[in-house]
């Protein structure tokens, strides 16, 4: 007779797998709900969430690079720049080390506007993680690190497997 090992171990990394799986689609949720308020499609958005990560990180984003990020064509990129620009979201500058370079900016009224949206969620999390140590925030931390580098090694393989994948075309 089979017997299921129902370990604890397993029953956490079961539930830590389905609240991942949960945030992920509620996350997705908000990100339509902002996307549709401002008239942004859903490549839109990957777009403005690469420059602001990019701009965190210290290393504004280049076109080219978001191109390959999203996996969109020069063209689809260069409309989909000048659509973000157009709409206030982003802004172009020119790279003051090499004038030929250009880099991609959060506009600041891009910012303002996710600012004025995301704002309540900001207090959300801060009253959750307020719960928590500092000790039990940096282990959270590493968990999300290592999550996110697993679930983006899968992203990059899945790509690398399709057989000469066409450059999307920009929503």
């Amino acid at each position: 007779m089979y017997r299921r090992r129902d370990t604890r171990r397993e029953h956490m990394v079961a539930e830590i797998i389905n609240d991942l799986r949960r945030y992920a689609v509620d996350a997705q949720h908000v990100a339509h709900a902002f996307a549709g308020l401002h008239g942004l499609g859903g490549t839109d958005l990957q777009a403005l969430i690469a420059v602001m990560d990019a701009e965190l990180r210290g290393d504004p984003m280049t076109p080219g690079r978001l191109g390959e990020h999203l996996d969109l064509s020069s063209g689809s990129i260069t409309a989909l720049v000048d659509r973000l620009e157009r709409a206030g979201h982003l802004r172009r500058d020119r790279d003051p080390s090499d004038r030929r370079r250009v880099l991609l900016h959060y506009a600041e009224r891009g910012a303002a506007v996710a600012k004025e949206f995301f704002r309540p969620l900001g207090a959300r999390t801060d009253e959750v993680m307020a719960d928590f140590t500092d000790a039990e925030l940096e282990v959270v931390h590493r968990f999300m690190v290592g999550m996110t580098a697993s679930l983006r090694q899968h992203r990059d393989d899945v790509r690398a497997a399709r057989p000469d994948p066409p450059r999307r075309r920009a929503e």
